[in-house]
């Protein structure tokens, strides 16, 4: 079972479902609305569990009622949260997003906790993977990056620069096709991989292409996660030894299941689950 420390970001995402994304300044009525667990660290690291890695939850939480809602899929499935600290005066973070009939999104994130993070030598030590996000500050992910002692993942979401000498210590950086256009100097990294939805993804490593896959058709009800899912199930993937083609065969078919269902972290597929779609 690979060890993962998951350094990121914890949410409470209120979702709202719409028949198409509104225009700016246009009100929509909403058919429902739902309070879900969500925040890309949090949801990584349960998508990492769920695929059968033993996870460590790295993050900052307020210590509010939302706390309580933002960790609940967290402590039913065994995440660890001994690395967690709930900040006294900040709220836990919340995420706005709106989702039309075909799964498109609209994501505002009001960090909350998540911008007080910091994080130690303790915090990453020992772990055969220290997989990290941008949406907890600069210093956290550098210091993630930093003390990592295994292979060091970082998906750069959302999109913003980063230095080269960071990235040249970074062994793998998970990325849309938009945030690879917005950010420079990615191939920096040892490996880079390229998500582009139902076209699939590929995988490059020193600037080259080495490996590419596509994602299983689906019903696409909601895309909020699946980043998430894809970026951890690589993770595991090559943690457990598998090619390159092999992983991203497993990422984006990880990434498809989490489309199928509402919500961030409901919606990630457990080890099973993704078996039996390949």
């Amino acid at each position: 079972m690979p060890r993962i420390a998951v350094v990121g970001s914890v949410n409470l995402d209120l979702v709202a479902r719409v028949p198409r994304l509104p225009a700016p300044g246009e009100t929509l009525a909403a058919g429902d609305l739902r309070r879900v667990p969500g925040g890309k660290g949090a949801n990584q690291a349960l998508a990492a569990r769920r695929l059968g890695a033993d996870v460590t939850l790295v993050a900052a939480v307020g210590d509010d009622a939302a706390c309580d809602e933002a960790l609940a899929l967290l402590q039913h499935d065994g995440v660890r949260l001994d690395g967690l600290r709930r900040e006294h005066g900040h709220p836990t973070g919340h995420a706005l997003i709106t989702v039309d009939d075909s799964g498109e999104t609209t994501i505002v994130v009001a960090a909350g906790a998540n911008a007080t993070l910091d994080v130690s030598p303790d915090d990453v030590r020992g772990a055969d993977a220290v997989l990290t996000v941008l949406e907890i500050p600069d210093t956290a992910v550098a210091a993630a990056v930093q003390h990592a002692t295994g292979l060091v993942v970082l998906n750069a979401a959302p999109a913003r620069a980063l230095p080269s000498e960071l990235l040249r210590r970074i062994d793998l950086v998970v990325v849309n096709t938009a945030e690879y256009a917005a950010i420079e100097g990615l191939d920096a990294a040892r490996a880079v991989a390229v998500t582009a939805g139902a076209k699939g993804a590929v995988l490059r490593r020193d600037g080259r292409e080495v490996a590419a896959a596509q994602p299983p058709p689906v019903d696409v009800v909601d895309g909020t996660a699946a980043g998430d899912a894809f970026t951890a199930a690589l993770t595991v993937a090559l943690l457990d030894g598998a090619s390159d083609p092999d992983a991203m065969r497993r990422a984006c078919a990880a990434g498809a299941l989490a489309v199928t269902k509402a919500g961030a972290q409901p919606s990630l597929p457990t080890a099973a689950e993704l078996e039996a779609v390949l």
